[in-house]
């Protein structure tokens, strides 16, 4: 019976043992991933930025909607800084007109989630 009970626990053990290893080397590449430095963005030329304003209408929470839209817009290329405020329903990019247009911009709000939740309005820029 203790033989039995000994054979039981070594093979617990390893599959233990190498189970952990697995996990652990996930781990570790999963903190490589996220503290990877982020891409670079190209400098704009202050002679090409621009600044447009917008209402995106549809938004239900600060967390998910006007984060989600203010990544997917900080993401494009030639946009320099992008800011969504859930309680002001307001959206304002810095980008580069060479690179990105109001309609371009537009676009992208109007794309994220379903492609019918928010809508754009007044448009400044």
């Amino acid at each position: 019976m203790n033989f039995k009970k000994s054979i039981v626990t070594l093979v617990l053990a390893s599959v233990l043992f190498v189970g952990c290893k697995e996990k652990e080397s996930e781990t570790v590449s999963k903190e490589t991933a996220e503290t990877a430095a982020p891409v670079a963005k190209k400098d704009i030329a202050a002679a090409n930025l621009q600044t447009a304003s917008f209402s995106v209408e549809g938004m239900t929470c600060a967390v998910g909607c006007a984060k989600t839209i203010q990544e997917d817009l900080t993401g494009l290329e030639g946009v320099q800084k992008a800011t969504v405020d859930f309680d002001t329903k307001i959206a304002t990019v810095t980008f580069d007109k060479t690179v990105q247009t109001p309609e371009k911009l537009t676009t992208v709000v109007e794309a994220a989630a379903d492609g019918k939740t928010y809508k754009v309005s007044n448009m400044k820029s």
